[in-house]
């Protein structure tokens, strides 16, 4: 693994009540965690509790291919921050942060070694914008 973080952000026109439900409640997780439209989250499981688990089953529409991102819980702290090491051990951080009705979501992950960091940055992008675009359509 890399010594060096990668870190993705986004500023979200919504409270921090509707940010945090809508990034922790697997009915909804279903519906934003994707970074393309030919790819989607058909089942999510979260267990939001220190020690707890979630797995997210992301597939290309096409059924090419398929795979579970999962991990455990090191630290909840409500609308604040979540803290978690993925399955393959790589350590990952979610701030929250609230500030004249828009919400600022950071997160900063160690990257895997399969595929380019800017690659995986991207992606990452990619799903915190779809995350975005999500919660501010949703009324």
């Amino acid at each position: 693994m890399s010594d060096k973080k990668i870190t993705v952000e986004a500023s979200i026109d919504a409270t921090i009540d509707k940010a945090w439900k809508l990034w922790t409640s697997p009915e909804h997780i279903i519906k934003w965690n994707s970074p393309s439209d030919d790819w989607h989250t058909p089942k999510a499981e979260n267990d939001l509790k220190k020690g707890g688990r979630f797995v997210y089953r992301m597939e290309a529409k096409d059924g090419s291919f398929g795979f579970d991102f999962g991990g455990t819980y090191d630290e909840v702290q409500d609308k604040k921050k979540l803290t978690y090491t993925l399955d393959d051990d790589r350590k990952v951080e979610v701030f929250f942060a609230e500030a004249e009705d828009k919400t600022t979501v950071t997160e900063t992950f160690d990257p895997e070694n399969q595929n380019p960091v800017e690659m995986q940055e991207q992606g990452w992008k990619a799903i915190l914008d779809n995350f975005k675009k999500y919660v501010e359509a949703m009324d």
